[in-house]
């Protein structure tokens, strides 16, 4: 009776979900049609409000409507497609794609349509590669060029309302044409009085008001959407929205970050960062030292210039590997357009332009620490501290799929050794598949681990994707790097915390053992490489024939 009693409640709840998505497809209808008037009505209208045209996507419930169509539309296309394909099978997959290509096309118009906060967001999804099925990281990605332009008369406003002056009054010249457009904000090249070219960012006018009106439109649909299918665990998505939009909306909070990193890598001579011009900055502009280049990914542009993309990724590994585990202040959109490469005419040497520092993680000791042990690890393929350190960062019994989604490698080449194998293409097809058959598991995951470790992630598939276009991938430079700054960072903390001189002074030469082995055993890997390597082995092989 009380198995009969659940089995019946059950059902009633799942047809109870199953009638509110068909009403709310039926709702999303006729707010459409409302939405559409009202564009219209505008539009016709030609309304002005103060004397400037009031666009209809800028009103509360054409975008609020807007995105509860599409939420409505994949939640009901996601229950209808998939109800009547047997689970596993694979035309279950094959219609899932479908679905999944689908609906990250709606949800890439609907980032289009609503822009600012949507486009931030939708970004952010596509960065996901190792987490996220193929189809929406592919689709997403295209957010990235097709940020929306603010009109020279709305930059003109935005910097008269700040800096109290017009463009003329400030700037010899002006482009009206912005060097480029992102979510937030759009770039401007312009000229000072005294003759030095900066580069002049500006915020969209309206992001500001728009921004705390769209996160909570967010919020209330990923809930119902959670609600409506329980194995859908995105709400850390709206968490990290909530802590970092008002962040990446301050500009002077990003002029700040740029110093602190300039100086704290002041020791990496091929790191570039513009210096802010404090006098023409505010909370919505940031003007800074005008510095060109070609994108990280633009291997024409390398080839062009005789650039090594080894001795990028090389510097761009040592760059990170020391913000994550000595300093725990990491840069978190290292995209190829804020990552930008050139040779220096002066020097001839090859500079990496970090830019766009309005999103930082900042991470606190016990963290870092911990983090450092995994990656520690992960490198010597040491499996049972691969479990514990896992578990202290919040994995649970989801440690291997951790372990997997943390180095993007599958679980058969992280018990082989993450530093002694290659990735292949088989290997990269099956990572992707996985990240498409995991997802709920994935996503159990993602709202179990500490909220540094989300842009994290971020991070790393932005690197690896970078890493990628330059085929470097899973280079062994890049882990020689990672080892010594783990170790640095471990034996400086243990310095910190040791009272005995004798402790400190046997910290200090371990370190420096460690790093030595280290070095050398990089030193004979380049020797076996390389041709004189070749030429050393060639001549003991005919010794020994000869005798």
């Amino acid at each position: 009776m009380q198995c009969s009693y659940r089995y019946l409640t059950g059902k009633c709840f799942s047809l109870l979900r199953t009638y509110i998505i068909a009403r709310t497809c039926v709702m999303a209808v006729r707010l459409l049609k409302v939405s559409s008037l009202a564009t219209t009505v505008f539009a016709a209208s030609g309304f002005y409000l103060y004397n400037s045209y009031v666009d209809p996507n800028d009103i509360s419930i054409v975008r609020f409507g807007r995105a509860a169509i599409t939420t409505a539309v994949i939640s009901y296309d996601y229950l209808t497609s998939l109800k009547t394909v047997p689970y596993g099978t694979e035309d279950y997959w094959a219609v899932k794609s479908k679905v999944h290509l689908r609906s990250a096309e709606r949800l890439k118009d609907l980032c289009c349509a609503n822009r600012g906060t949507f486009i931030k967001v939708g970004q952010h999804l596509g960065a996901l590669d190792y987490l996220l099925p193929e189809e929406y990281t592919s689709t997403l990605k295209i957010l990235h060029s097709r940020a929306p332009q603010s009109s020279l008369r709305e930059i003109e406003q935005v910097i008269r309302e700040d800096l109290g002056k017009e463009i003329a009054q400030l700037f010899v010249s002006f482009e009206e044409s912005p060097q480029g457009a992102a979510s937030l904000a759009q770039v401007h090249k312009a000229v000072l009085h005294d003759g030095r070219t900066v580069a002049v960012k500006v915020q969209h006018p309206k992001v500001q008001t728009q921004s705390s009106k769209d996160i909570l439109v967010i919020e209330f649909l990923l809930k119902t959407v959670t609600w409506l299918f329980p194995d859908f665990g995105f709400m850390w998505l709206v968490e990290e929205a909530k802590k970092n939009m008002p962040l990446e909306l301050d500009f002077l909070n990003e002029g700040r970050n740029a110093e602190r990193v300039a100086n704290m890598l002041k020791h990496f001579e091929f790191l570039k960062v513009p210096k802010i011009h404090w006098d023409l900055s505010t909370k919505r502009i940031l003007t800074m030292e005008f510095v060109e280049g070609g994108q990280v990914n633009d291997l024409e542009y390398m080839k062009e210039n005789c650039i090594d993309v080894n001795e990028i990724s090389r510097n761009l590994g040592k760059m990170y590997s020391e913000m994550i585990f000595v300093n725990g202040f990491v840069h978190c959109d290292p995209h190829p357009g804020n990552v930008l490469v050139k040779k220096c005419p002066k020097t001839n040497k090859t500079e990496i332009i970090l830019l766009d520092h309005g999103l930082y993680q900042v991470l606190n000791d016990r963290f870092r620490l911990d983090y450092c042990r995994l990656w520690q690890s992960l490198i010597k393929t040491d499996m049972k501290r691969v479990e514990k350190y896992s578990r202290r960062l919040g994995a649970g019994d989801l440690y291997p799929l951790f372990a997997c989604v943390l180095t993007a490698r599958s679980w058969t080449a992280v018990n082989s050794g993450i530093s002694q194998t290659t990735v292949t293409n088989k290997e990269d097809v099956e990572i992707r598949t996985n990240a498409a058959l995991y997802l709920p598991q994935i996503s159990e995951l993602l709202n179990k681990v500490p909220r540094e470790m989300l842009l994290l992630l971020k991070t790393n598939d932005l690197l690896r994707g970078i890493e990628t276009t330059l085929q470097t991938r899973a280079s062994a430079s890049s882990f020689f790097n990672m080892s010594r700054c783990c170790i640095r960072a471990i034996a400086k903390y243990q310095k910190k915390r040791s009272r005995s001189r004798y402790k400190k002074m046997q910290i200090y030469f371990s370190e420096a053992f460690t790093l030595w082995q280290i070095n050398l055993y990089e030193l004979l890997l380049w020797i076996r490489g390389s041709t004189l390597g070749n030429w050393i082995v060639s001549f003991l092989n005919h010794i020994h024939y000869v005798h």
